[in-house]
């Protein structure tokens, strides 16, 4: 059975697919290409593993802790589902139409600008994934979740003072999978 969410997903990942492709300039099959990989690398993919891992911690701490529950995988990826939407927005909307004008630069200004809009998804998924599983009564210490924030914040500074832009790995890495 698919959620609402999966199949909200992924009718906004082709939207935000086709404002990439024109913002990038892709060809019309370059366009297809990036739809398959954002659906099913970075959508279903990788919100598979996300989820998984996440249901594997939850079942291992409640068999540790002799809890009578644990979350169903299906919970899990829904609360994947449900945080990936901000991401989306983010990295397949605002992302593309800053790009010219803040993130194509070289200096650290455009890096700063980039890596911003990275820690502001991964934040937000980061956030979603945490109150989705602090809303199960029987997970306990989902707060320490949110430790992964001020590691990102940390790793955000390094980049930044390094010149290191995730914005334009991003849009090159996209290019080189769908060979643009």
């Amino acid at each position: 059975v698919v959620s609402t969410q999966s199949t909200e997903a992924v009718v906004s990942t082709q939207s935000t697919g086709i404002l990439f492709a024109v913002i990038l300039k892709l060809s019309v099959s370059g366009f297809f290409k990036f739809l398959l990989w954002v659906v099913f690398i970075d959508f279903i993919g990788v919100g598979l593993v996300i989820a998984g891992a996440c249901w594997y911690i939850c079942g291992w701490v409640a068999r540790k802790e002799n809890l009578p529950q644990s979350p169903e995988f299906g919970y899990s990826f829904d609360v994947h589902c449900n945080a990936f939407f901000p991401v989306l927005v983010i990295m397949h909307v605002i992302q593309p139409l800053c790009w010219h004008i803040f993130i194509d630069g070289s200096g650290t200004w455009s890096s700063f600008m980039g890596n911003s809009l990275w820690v502001l998804a991964i934040a937000s998924y980061i956030y979603i994934t945490f109150l989705g599983y602090a809303a199960l009564p029987f997970v306990r210490g989902a707060e320490k979740i949110l430790y992964l924030i001020a590691a990102l914040f940390i790793i955000f500074l390094f980049s930044v003072c390094l010149n290191h832009n995730w914005g334009k790995h991003l849009i090159n890495f996209y290019r080189y999978r769908i060979g643009e």
